[in-house]
């Protein structure tokens, strides 16, 4: 966990509250180039599994998890999660479930420079930035790792079997537009900031992308699991974003009452920790999901350095059908740190004086 950062959702504000000033216009190149090389070379090998993961299946050895005191399986520890594999696979890819060892190299190479925040040539812009806009952080401040899965494979879903979401729903579709739309008027120096309450959650230093389901971000790929014989605790690393999830039985709350991260309750099925979240808030974001999302989270220790992460996701207004990613996680011997997001309201305040600077300009 190195280059550990204490303000690192601040980046969007901070671009934005720039951009307020400048007024870029444009966006940057965002497709997988390499994958499409990587596709045509391949020749339709469609789902043949890299040699490694065949491997790894061949003459493997069950391994037993430790056990806590009170009999459950020890999932304890810190666990990283840091992957360059996409959530979904590329469509140059598609039909091909495992990259080769060789056209694995190749995507860790391309995929590496192409995030390379010191290589993007600001005038030019590049992944989410636009031409003439500003990169706020470079190089030195990202933790993303640098390899795909050890498994090789093309995507972190599973399900469906072509590694893509599925299909949205006419409401889906609707408030993927609108969300895309609203983007790029940020982009184009132009958000909405009526108020701070306009703003994302993460902007707000409130709730951070990727805390539930738990997905690999820019930095701070990190969760720590701590376990009672009645609970366990959850701790992500992005804005120290904490769950306690009691294994006794008891019901969910009632639909009325709501939580930023859900309310989780969990059981054991056999080895495996599935943890049950409903009751998000209508205020929480989930690629369009909100108030009728609900995440089911499977945890199961698969070697003494390996934690395997699978989650379901379902809503019904915005997905056709449900949808199940993979994640390994790595045991790792490094502490987590408190993450302060104290610069995330420095820059909201930006975001708010620019777009005041903005309405007195127009009205002259």
């Amino acid at each position: 966990m190195s280059r550990r950062v204490l303000a690192a959702t601040a980046a969007v504000a901070i671009m934005t509250a720039v951009l307020l000033l400048v007024l870029a216009r444009g966006t940057g190149p965002t497709s997988f180039l390499s994958f499409v090389a990587i596709a045509e070379a391949a020749g339709g090998q469609g789902a043949q599994a890299s040699s490694s993961d065949a491997k790894s299946r061949v003459g493997a050895k069950p391994w037993t998890p430790p056990r806590t005191p009170w009999g459950h399986p020890d999932l304890q520890g810190v666990w990283d999660y840091r992957t360059i594999t996409p959530l979904e696979r590329p469509s140059a890819l598609s039909g091909k479930q495992f990259l080769t060892d060789e056209e694995a190299a190749i995507f860790e190479r391309e995929e590496n420079r192409r995030q390379n925040r010191d290589l993007i040539e600001p005038a030019k812009g590049g992944l989410q930035y636009p031409p003439g806009g500003v990169v706020p952080y470079n190089e030195f401040w990202y933790d993303r790792g640098n390899l795909v899965v050890e498994s090789k494979r093309t995507s972190l879903i599973v399900d469906p079997p072509d590694g893509r979401l599925p299909p949205l729903t006419p409401e889906g579709q609707k408030r993927a537009d609108a969300s895309a739309a609203e983007e790029r008027e940020t982009q184009l120096g132009r958000p909405r900031a009526e108020s701070y309450e306009d703003r994302p959650l993460s902007e707000r230093c409130i709730l951070s992308a990727g805390t539930l389901p738990i997905l690999p971000g820019p930095y701070n790929n990190n969760v720590q699991l701590i376990q009672t014989a009645g609970y366990v605790a959850i701790l992500n690393e992005m804005i120290h974003e904490h769950r306690l999830v009691p294994l006794d039985g008891r019901p969910h709350l009632a639909q009325n009452i709501r939580q930023w991260i859900a309310d989780s309750r969990g059981h054991w099925e056999g080895d495996t920790l599935v943890v049950d979240n409903t009751n998000f808030s209508p205020k929480v974001d989930f690629r369009g999901a909100g108030s009728r999302l609900h995440v089911v989270e499977r945890f199961t220790r698969v070697a003494a350095d390996r934690l395997q992460y699978e989650f379901t996701v379902d809503d019904p207004t915005i997905w056709t059908r449900p949808w199940t990613a993979v994640i390994p996680m790595k045991k790792s011997s490094e502490l987590m740190y408190e993450y302060a997001c104290h610069e995330g309201n420095f820059a909201l305040k930006n975001v708010l004086t620019g777009a005041r600077a903005l309405e007195k300009r127009g009205s002259r």
